[in-house]
């Protein structure tokens, strides 16, 4: 056995012998993201996966974490300064949406997005700081199309974005991957990074679809040019294309990278009930590329992993592949 394959399967004997410690957070004060009826990106979609997810025998043994807000600078290190107090003032005033009607937002939409962010800096917190082996964040509204001044696809802030600068001022965090699952292109997090080599991107994603970014020619820019990876995906693309580029593609870059720190923009949107998108994954589908991220995470870093909820509309198979999900990433 090679020496890479021996690491991986020790690593992988390990997580068998003794569960992860799993952080993760839910909160009621997501459901408040009134997003009016109709909107795919709505409140049930968190209550369906909790209610399944809370059902199962290994739940009692996650590390809840409180849902916090998120600090102003921390949301400055991505966008531009003002942003979130115009995002704060259109709520207050009773704006049905903010840039673009799709991003529908209430009273109360503000303050849900800032601990939808806050949320998952503090599980970059406890995975830095040894509480945890990994964690989840179900959260919503997602994030990964918000820009640095504009707020897209149903997403105010970028969290994922956020969360890898904060990892970098806050903890020293040199290299940090960011891989995207979500069905749709994460165009907010791939601006934010283009020409930055310190952060790698990685995204898998139906092409072409909304937002219409994310071609395997956009590689990065200047200093980061070869620091964005996509791997744009054909509509009925299923398990096998994935595992496909997983192999080919998503691994071998990332290995390359050898970051210090792995975030997952966990997208659930690929799978094949989804409304949204023309991509069949199944269940199984999340449960083995989660154990193929955790398995390059104790290869490259220690084992240091975050994901936070993005995208998933169909409220059963979002449910069940949430919990393979979280599953995986506490059992191995």
């Amino acid at each position: 056995m090679g020496s890479r394959a021996a690491m991986l399967h020790s690593a992988h004997a390990k997580r068998c012998m003794t569960a992860m410690k799993t952080a993760y957070v839910h909160d009621p004060v997501f459901q408040t993201h009134n997003t009016g009826m109709g909107h795919p990106e709505r409140s049930a979609r968190l209550s369906a996966v909790q209610e399944l997810i809370s059902r199962q025998d290994w739940y009692g043994n996650l590390q809840q974490v409180a849902a916090v807000p998120v600090e102003q600078r921390w949301i400055e290190l991505v966008h531009r300064p003002g942003y979130a107090e115009r995002i704060r003032q259109a709520c207050a005033g009773g704006s049905p949406w903010i840039d673009t009607p799709d991003v529908a937002v209430s009273t109360e939409s503000a303050e849900v997005a800032s601990r939808a962010t806050g949320s998952l800096l503090a599980l970059a917190d406890e995975v830095m700081e040894g509480n945890a082996d990994n964690g989840f964040a179900l959260v919503r509204p997602p994030g990964h199309h918000a820009e640095h001044d504009a707020a897209m696809g149903f997403c105010l802030y970028n969290s994922v974005a956020i969360a890898a600068r904060y990892l970098q001022q806050r903890h020293g965090v040199e290299r940090v991957l960011i891989l995207d699952w979500d069905v749709h292109h994460g165009n907010g997090t791939q601006h934010t990074f283009e020409r930055d080599p310190s952060v790698m991107f990685i995204s898998l994603h139906q092409y072409p679809h909304y937002p219409g970014t994310g071609a395997r020619s956009e590689t990065g820019a200047g200093a980061g040019e070869g620091a964005t990876v996509n791997c744009p995906m054909s509509p009925g693309s299923g398990d096998e294309h994935y595992r496909q580029a997983f192999e080919e593609v998503v691994l071998p870059k990332a290995r390359a990278f050898n970051p210090d720190f792995i975030l997952v923009s966990a997208g659930f949107d690929a799978h094949q009930a989804d409304p949204l998108g023309f991509i069949n994954l199944t269940d199984e589908s999340y449960a083995w590329m989660t154990r193929a991220v955790m398995d390059l995470a104790d290869q490259c870093c220690a084992g240091r992993l975050a994901a936070v909820l993005e995208g998933g509309y169909d409220l059963q198979a979002l449910a069940r592949s949430v919990t393979e999900h979280v599953r995986v990433l506490h059992q191995g």
